[in-house]
């Protein structure tokens, strides 16, 4: 008697009903609210999208197979959506080629080699670089990459895909870095303790047990390294140029969808004509590369993913 009265007043089940119905009704309008926003977006896009394309100088054979994006320059314009995707994945291809293997390699040091105090110290330092503005990473990219760049090879120009994508990649190696870090951790002790107990060496259950364990995980990070790099702004508005061309030399000056979109939202376009809905169809298109890039990163995890008791 004398410990059940030391545990207090019992609880009303009453009031406890109340509050767990108050925080899932809470939660169920947060989960809301998040969708509605996305319906937003796409209902939004597609009506400007459709005004677009119901333009009398707009094709939309034209904007989906043509090789010429001048939207703005004299009478004959034309919505070759193309250049815009080039400069776009010229970009995305020269960030992912520095942060991807960078990223993994670290993450795999971090979570198989580095001392718990090395590690404490280091993922923070890293994680740090996702809160600089992307702004300053698209100053450092003109500023200084693009110089040392001219310095090293004369063919840069001032406005160029490969200092972007570089900045780009730097922007992007903490996802990438914290995130696969993440999935190798979580891999249980017992798979690496089964790889040396055959004759395994450190690298060898880090790459041939661990890494493959965790491939749903490290395959997550690597999409939405790459969805976050088709989907940066400031950076390449700042450092890889305006000019939309069909071209595959990285030291060129480029111009990508998000950069275009900048430049349609400085105010020099009119509200009412095809140059301004024309940033819409761009943003359409965009939604639906992130989208695809989505769908495949959830197929991968489906396919790839491993449970352990």
């Amino acid at each position: 008697m004398q410990a059940q009265a030391t545990l207090g007043r019992p609880r009303s089940k009453r009031l406890q009903r109340i509050r767990e119905r108050g925080i899932a009704l809470l939660l169920a309008g947060c989960g809301l609210f998040s969708v509605m926003i996305t319906v937003t977006i796409i209902v939004v896009l597609a009506k400007e999208t459709i005004a677009f394309f119901g333009l009398d100088e707009v094709s939309i054979t034209d904007f989906l197979f043509g090789t010429q994006w001048n939207p703005l320059l004299g009478a004959d314009k034309h919505f070759g959506i193309w250049p815009l995707v080039c400069g776009t994945m010229a970009v995305t291809a020269v960030a992912m080629s520095f942060a991807l293997p960078l990223g993994l390699i670290t993450a795999i040091y971090l979570s198989e080699y580095a001392p718990p105090k090395l590690r404490a110290v280091l993922k923070p330092s890293l994680e740090v670089l996702s809160g600089i503005p992307t702004v300053v990473f698209g100053f450092f990219a003109l500023t200084m990459l693009t110089p040392a760049l001219q310095w090293f090879h004369d063919g840069f120009q001032v406005y160029n895909a490969f200092s972007a994508g570089l900045a780009v990649g730097m922007m992007c190696l903490p996802i990438v870095c914290s995130l696969t870090e993440d999935a190798l951790r979580a891999v249980p002790r017992g798979l690496r303790e089964g790889g040396y107990a055959v004759g395994a060496n450190k690298f060898e259950v880090s790459v041939k047990i661990v890494v493959p364990a965790a491939m749903s995980g490290v395959v997550a990070a690597f999409l939405l390294a790459i969805a976050r790099a088709i989907g940066e702004t400031m950076i390449v508005a700042l450092a890889a140029g305006s000019a939309p061309r069909l071209t595959l030399d990285p030291r060129s000056e480029v111009q990508t969808m998000t950069g275009y979109m900048v430049q349609i939202f400085l105010g020099d376009a009119s509200n009412f004509g095809p140059e301004y809905l024309s940033s819409y169809a761009v943003a359409a298109m965009l939604f639906l590369f992130t989208f695809i890039l989505t769908v495949i990163g959830h197929r991968v995890r489906m396919r790839f993913r491993e449970v352990y008791d």
